[in-house]
């Protein structure tokens, strides 16, 4: 029978999951052609600029006939975590406010 190594245990310098800030997930749901939309993405970045962190995932409602059908009179549209946070008209303060809630 073969000795296995043994598992190396945490070092300080490596980080567990509970030591690892958990990034908020910001969905921007808009479609081609939509300019308030880019101004939505601009306004993401420039918070991104800011120093905010989290992870941007574009959906482009025109991929889906029921989203296509709820959101095209309310694009752009922005959730942090499944949670709305701005429609229409981008909000950067109410969407730096639902940001700031996550550790940096």
């Amino acid at each position: 029978m073969r000795s296995r190594s043994p598992i190396p245990a945490t070092s300080p310098s490596t980080p567990r999951p509970a030591d690892v800030a958990r990034l908020a997930v910001v969905t921007l749901y808009g479609r081609a052609g939509c300019h308030l939309c880019e101004e939505a993405r601009a306004g993401l970045e420039a918070l991104r600029r800011d120093g905010l962190r989290f992870t941007l995932r574009e959906v482009d409602i025109e991929s889906d006939r029921e989203l296509h059908r709820r959101l095209l009179e309310l694009i752009p549209v922005v959730e942090v975590d499944g949670a709305r946070v701005s429609e229409l008209l981008f909000d950067a303060d109410r969407v730096r406010s639902r940001l700031d809630t996550f550790p940096a």
